[in-house]
């Protein structure tokens, strides 16, 4: 008599990433940055990953304010473009609940007059069921840009892959990518078009967790994203490198979050991405 087969042990404990685009110091900022760290502290992920952060060039680090706002997480951070109206950079950062032991950044190359001086980042984080690796990134928003985009995501996966073979955990990939699922540079990572590195593919974490739903993230149900005049999007990401075994890295849950205003004012233009993935 043939044994009843049985389904492959799963791991149970669960890593919770975020991904959030601040809208840097535009419309209200002072009144969002309470409403942004009130919605950090709710939903309190072990992984956060922010862009259009702002920082003084000699004093006040938005990502350093809100990391001791959680309680003393650790930050990474890449400045990207300056303003020239401004004395504050806008980039990227991580905060973690744990340590982060590297950092690394890179900026995008690109054509003259679209070069938004783009960055990307990494963060090595020495996590208690093993070390990860996370980035985050925000790509060209021009709806004409696609090809610019492409290009971006050809370079980010050039600097994930180098280095794959140090990983034990799949890479978590997040940020604001500009681009909906539908299109080339999102497919390049998703499986759905060629790879931009060979063996290199990500599930998107609201494809996989989420409940079925749009998932906009850029919604006109928000004030200050109906100001841009443009549809609503899915436009911000958790992606994860292709789960290893027992399930390792896969996506549990997804849920769009900080969709709802604090004390009276949307925390950004943009909502959050929540995931919880196998870890």
């Amino acid at each position: 008599m043939t044994a009843a087969w049985e389904a492959p042990a799963r791991l149970d404990t669960r890593l919770s990433v975020l991904t959030w685009n601040l809208w840097w110091r535009f419309g209200p900022w002072a009144q969002r940055q309470p409403a942004i760290a009130a919605t950090l502290a709710r939903l309190a992920p072990d992984v956060v990953c922010l862009q259009e952060v702002w920082a003084a060039p000699h004093g006040e680090r938005q990502a350093e304010q809100l990391a001791a706002a959680l309680g003393g997480y650790h930050v990474a951070e890449a400045a990207g473009v300056g303003f020239e109206f401004a004395d504050h950079s806008l980039g990227n950062a991580v905060l973690s609940r744990w340590p982060i032991l590297a950092v690394e950044e890179r900026r995008f190359s690109a054509p003259a007059g679209v070069d938004e001086l783009r960055v990307m980042l990494r963060a090595n984080i020495d996590g208690p069921r093993g070390p990860l690796e996370v980035f985050t990134t925000h790509l060209n928003f021009r709806l004409d840009q696609s090809h610019v985009r492409q290009a971006q995501v050809r370079a980010l996966c050039e600097f994930i892959a180098e280095t794959t073979g140090s990983r034990t955990f799949p890479p978590v990939l997040c940020g604001d990518f500009n681009a909906e699922p539908g299109s080339d540079e999102i497919r390049m990572l998703t499986g759905l078009a060629a790879a931009a590195v060979p063996k290199l593919v990500f599930l998107d974490a609201w494809r996989a967790g989420g409940d079925g739903g749009p998932g906009y993230t850029w919604s006109n149900a928000n004030p200050f994203a109906a100001l841009d005049c443009e549809p609503d999007r899915r436009i911000d990401y958790v992606l994860v490198g292709y789960p290893r075994d027992h399930g390792v890295g896969q996506v549990v849950t997804a849920r769009v979050e900080a969709t709802s205003p604090v004390d009276g004012v949307h925390p950004s233009d943009h909502y959050a991405l929540y995931a919880e993935l196998r870890y």
